[in-house]
């Protein structure tokens, strides 16, 4: 045989090369065409709701009411105490009474010496702790002595006291102030006197508590 013309082989060359080229657009077309397909396929799916977990005997449902506050315990009010006039007391115990000569008029207690006594029933302090006595004294001696503030029996430790000297006169008064241990509550108050001997030493007009 003849061998070919170059020309008759360049031919038949160019037309395999054009054949593959064909072949491979169009695998690439069909390639594109699939992913294409399977992107819009997911991105037309729904996204799955995400519900809570079931609830399970170790986690109870949770309670639908609304969760209420407690409300705050009120704070206690303070109690105004009133004023006791010494000769209004339940009981007076080796006390006599007079006219006084103080601001306010009235009646006071003297002729206080040792161990005498003055007592008040059922004195309300209230939930606010009393923390003083304001206690109105006169005195015209020259010894010095104590009163005493006792609950519910004479006999108890005092919750407060003071110790008082000469006024300048029996009917020069003075206001003192003792210091209380907090008290609450309602009791008993004893006011009670102490003194070197027995000599008169005191006269009192009122006493007040205060907070």
């Amino acid at each position: 045989m003849d061998p070919r013309t170059p020309t008759v082989y360049r031919t038949q060359s160019w037309r395999t090369r054009r054949r593959a080229l064909i072949v491979l657009g169009v695998a690439v077309v069909l390639l594109l065409g699939y992913l294409i397909g399977r992107w819009q396929d997911s991105a037309a799916e729904p996204a799955a709701a995400v519900l809570p977990p079931a609830p399970t005997a170790s986690s109870p449902a949770p309670d639908p009411s609304p969760t209420v506050s407690p409300s705050a315990s009120p704070s206690p009010v303070a109690v105004e105490y009133p004023l006791l006039q010494a000769e209004s007391a339940t009981e007076l115990n080796g006390i006599e009474t007079e006219d006084t000569q103080d601001e306010g008029g009235g009646r006071n207690v003297g002729w206080i010496t040792r161990n005498d006594f003055m007592r008040f029933d059922d004195f309300a302090f209230g939930e606010v702790p009393a923390t003083k006595a304001r206690i109105r004294v006169a005195s015209d001696t020259g010894i010095s002595g104590r009163i005493e503030i006792r609950l519910d029996s004479r006999d108890n430790a005092p919750v407060g006291e003071i110790s008082v000297s000469n006024t300048g006169g029996w009917q020069n008064w003075r206001t003192d102030t003792a210091a209380l241990t907090d008290v609450t509550g309602t009791h008993t108050v004893f006011i009670t006197f102490t003194a070197p001997d027995d000599s008169e030493f005191l006269n009192v007009n009122w006493i007040r508590f205060d907070h």
